[in-house]
């Protein structure tokens, strides 16, 4: 008779090795968010130590949830929470390191900071930069990118100057939400200024969300994707730059 091999009890899943690539974000992540620096020698097992260990193995692929989120809106832009509540949302989801990067403003970052000071997290200040990209050897053309910009736990160094870039920015963002209500004026479906600006909420520069939403109040397209598809995308015919 032949002899058995003896087989080893399975120990489960084995833990997922943090690379190189993850390991140095962690701690680019963990030396920005985190007033101490980290412990030498961390890129031998970065997410050890900064997260629980479920959540190590969450941010090294072994896991669906989210730790860390870099961008993120407020009702101070197009999103529907107010910054506090977003970061509330945050924590019940288990998100570690919050950026608040609402277009065109940081109003909302001193409610973030505040309201992630109570929940635990940690809030990186940022913002989205709405610019357009006009190569040199195409004059007059342009394409409109967004530029996530992230600072320090202290805020921009200049910040007198970026926030007078941002109120031009915002201006032209009123001019722009006009634009594709006299477009849609012109394919019947008007939308009045004033429902538009009292959804965007007082102070906040109107945008396409704003638009969508009092297109479907007026019963003009069924959801806001909708209003997306047909009207209000980069190739609708209500855009407008």
């Amino acid at each position: 008779m032949g002899t058995k091999k003896k087989t080893k009890p399975s120990r489960g899943r084995k833990k997922a090795k943090t690379s190189a690539d993850q390991a140095l974000a962690l701690d680019y992540v963990r030396a920005w968010a985190h007033p101490t620096p980290p412990p030498e020698h961390s890129t031998a097992d970065a997410a050890d130590g900064f997260l629980p260990p479920h959540a190590a193995r969450m941010a090294s692929g072994g896991g669906a949830n989210v730790l860390f989120e870099l961008h993120s809106h407020s009702n101070h832009s197009d999103g529907f929470l107010s910054p506090s509540a977003l970061v509330e949302r945050a924590h019940r989801n288990g998100v570690k390191v919050l950026a608040l990067t609402d277009h065109d403003t940081m109003a909302g970052i001193p409610e973030a900071m505040s309201a992630a000071h109570k929940c635990g997290i940690r809030i990186i200040p940022g913002v989205e930069i709405s610019a357009l990209h006009s190569p040199r050897e195409i004059p007059g053309a342009g394409e409109p990118v967004h530029i996530l910009a992230y600072y320090g736990m202290c805020g921009p160094s200049r910040f007198d100057e970026l926030d007078s870039m941002l109120l031009n920015i915002r201006n032209g963002r009123y001019l722009r939400a006009k634009n594709i209500l006299a477009k849609l004026n012109s394919l019947k479906m008007p939308i009045k200024w004033e429902r538009v600006t009292k959804i965007a909420g007082e102070g906040v520069a109107p945008g396409r969300l704003h638009i969508a939403r009092a297109l479907v109040e007026a019963g003009y397209v069924d959801n806001v994707r909708q209003a997306f598809n047909k009207y209000l995308g980069d190739d609708g015919p209500a855009y407008a730059t």
